[in-house]
């Protein structure tokens, strides 16, 4: 299947699913043993550092330090890389509602890491915003 650019089609058609879990972002120095890490589910290497996105409970085992507790919403629709204005509409929608996010374009998808206790609440207004775009 062909990736999505066009804005409409990918708000009408954008599925939004919560993973299980709980991440949480950690940062670690550029020269650390990267090895020694538990797997991460995301690592972006930075001037500054690595930061790691793992599960809590891998943080917390391997003693790392860590902020911004959060769920992950996978918005299931493969959406192009190079689509104009999507993640700018969903971002938009949860800051409406004074929710902050931290958002990942993967290959395939789009990822939105929310406040742990805000998710089902961005759940929702995600899902009605796809509603709304049907109805449109």
């Amino acid at each position: 299947m062909p990736a999505e650019r066009d804005l409409t089609t990918l708000l009408r058609t954008m599925t939004p699913e919560l993973q299980d879990g709980v991440f949480v972002f950690c940062t670690l120095g550029a020269d650390a043993d990267l090895a020694a890490m538990p797997a991460p589910l995301l690592l972006f290497r930075e001037r500054e550092g690595v930061t790691l996105v793992v599960r809590r409970e891998d943080a917390e085992q391997a003693g790392l330090a860590h902020q911004f507790a959060a769920r992950l919403i996978t918005l299931s629709v493969q959406s192009a890389l190079d689509a104009i204005g999507f993640l700018a509409a969903v971002t938009t929608e949860l800051a409406a509602a004074g929710i902050s996010v931290n958002a990942v374009s993967a290959f395939h998808h789009d990822h939105l890491f929310v406040p742990e206790h805000r998710a089902d609440e961005a759940l929702l207004r995600l899902r009605e915003m796809s509603r709304r775009s049907v109805a449109e």
